[in-house]
């Protein structure tokens, strides 16, 4: 046998392309590391750089609303009964419900016991800071409700609006189960679509390190080190915070439920926690965390419905910093919160939270409005965080991120839409992800018996 003959792929198996995306990766990292060095021997210039790291970020989400369409459509619309789409809508709600209750609780006991504000001043230029994120970040639960409504069905996706596009998605899905047979010509069409955009997403990707070197430079260029020395406490407390919420109580439902090891799953997920890192922003990761999720083996409509939805509603990192940084502001103030008090404000939060999930700085705005509708008087110490936000910010967004990775599977496991064989092999690395397309072989998961009766019963068999 000749040696390129025993390198020749088996019959009917073609040749993978060797994975250069390493080298992209590689990249970013190199690129995180000028950007700090860049920010603190020129802090004037690297501020300037801040477009960069928003016109990546930008292209990411330009992205997200034809990926969510398409992901959504064709696993609803794949799916006859109807009944299992709202099964695994209400398991999801109620997981991140539960959740999000928890990370509440856990922020409001780490926040009392480290009382982090004491001891701060608040100056006159930080008392404006936090009067601008108030403005025009309160909303009411009408509105919030009536803004999931598009204004066309165009404008879901012009709008970039997550749950418009949800909508939307889940209405062309239910269509297409109510056509039957007749449907089958334009799933087949939104699956080309799929495939288009998933490769467009794979090219955007390498401008990932130019995007993290602009983001890095201009936050360090605008803090520097002295405004985050006296605010080490609560930076500290809160990442801290987030890692025991992600590693001991989502590991432990994860191990439990669906014998998932924790670590495993996030060093699956690295590539997209590094974007994350170098973004500051949970969305940029959003269109890779569905095709990495379809490839673990969970079922196109659970990952269909849970990520986008989790993005809006399953908000672990964004609930823990606003209860610790309400307990800052408040001791910061001079004014702490009673328990009743800190119950009340935080529980309205996270209600006006929805949405915020994704989107840096959102969170800043939505302690903001918060506190304006509660107590007004604590507005002002808002400007006491706006300079670590930026720092905080990376964490909330890691933390909301591995929510939603773990709830897609837990979600998977209670509806039994998951394949847990594949799931180990690709936690073991036997499967790797494509990262030249995002949909390489067996991406989409299983397809499940259900499923391939319902193939049959479309095709007349």
């Amino acid at each position: 046998m000749t040696g390129a003959a025993a390198q020749s792929p088996p019959p009917g198996q073609a040749r993978r392309r060797p994975d250069r995306t390493h080298y992209l990766y590689l990249a970013v990292i190199a690129a995180v590391l000028v950007g700090i060095a860049v920010g603190f021997a020129a802090p004037g210039v690297a501020v300037e750089l801040k477009p960069l790291g928003t016109g990546f970020v930008n292209l990411i989400k330009m992205m997200i609303s034809p990926i969510i369409f398409c992901t959504i459509v064709l696993g609803v619309g794949s799916v006859r009964k109807a009944a299992k789409v709202g099964a695994v809508g209400g398991l999801a709600l109620g997981y991140f419900l539960l959740m999000s209750t928890v990370a509440l609780a856990i922020g409001l006991v780490v926040g009392n016991l480290l009382e982090p504000g004491s001891g701060l001043h608040l100056t006159e230029s930080l008392r404006h800071a936090g009067e601008a994120q108030a403005k025009g970040a309160h909303e009411s639960t009408a509105d919030f409700l009536l803004g999931i409504i598009p204004t066309t069905m165009v404008s879901a996706f012009t709008g970039g609006e997550v749950l418009q596009t949800l909508l939307v998605a889940l209405l062309a899905g239910f269509a297409l189960q109510a056509m039957g047979p007749a449907g089958e010509p334009v799933l087949r069409g939104i699956g080309h679509i799929q495939r288009l955009v998933f490769r467009i997403l794979a090219m955007v990707m390498w401008a990932a390190p130019v995007g993290a070197f602009g983001a890095i430079a201009a936050v360090v260029g605008a803090t520097g080190v002295d405004a985050l020395k006296s605010l080490a406490v609560i930076m500290i407390g809160f990442y801290v915070t987030c890692a025991l919420f992600v590693f001991l109580v989502l590991g432990a439902i994860l191990r439990l439920v669906a014998g998932v090891n924790i670590f495993a799953l996030l060093k699956y997920l690295g590539r997209e926690f590094l974007l994350i890192l170098s973004t500051s922003s949970s969305e940029s990761a959003l269109p890779r965390l569905i095709a990495k999720m379809e490839h673990l083996g969970v079922s196109k409509p659970v990952v269909g419905i849970t990520v986008p939805t989790g993005y809006s509603f399953n908000l672990d990192g964004t609930a823990i910093y606003l209860t610790m940084s309400s307990l800052f502001v408040a001791e910061a103030m001079g004014q702490p919160l009673s328990v009743g008090q800190q119950i009340s404000l935080l529980v309205f939060m996270i209600i006006a939270s929805k949405g915020a999930a994704g989107v840096t700085g959102a969170g800043l705005a939505t302690l903001a409005g918060g506190l304006q509708s509660h107590r007004p008087e604590l507005v002002d110490g808002v400007g006491l965080i706006v300079g670590i936000d930026r720092f905080m910010s990376e964490a909330r967004a890691l933390t909301n991120f591995a929510g939603n990775a773990v709830a897609t599977v837990l979600v998977g496991t209670w509806t039994k839409e998951i394949d847990k064989e594949r799931v180990g092999e690709v936690l073991a690395g036997r499967l790797p992800f494509d990262e030249t397309t995002l949909i390489g072989d067996g991406h989409g998961g299983p397809e499940l018996p259900e499923q391939r009766g319902d193939a049959k019963e479309a095709a007349g068999v």
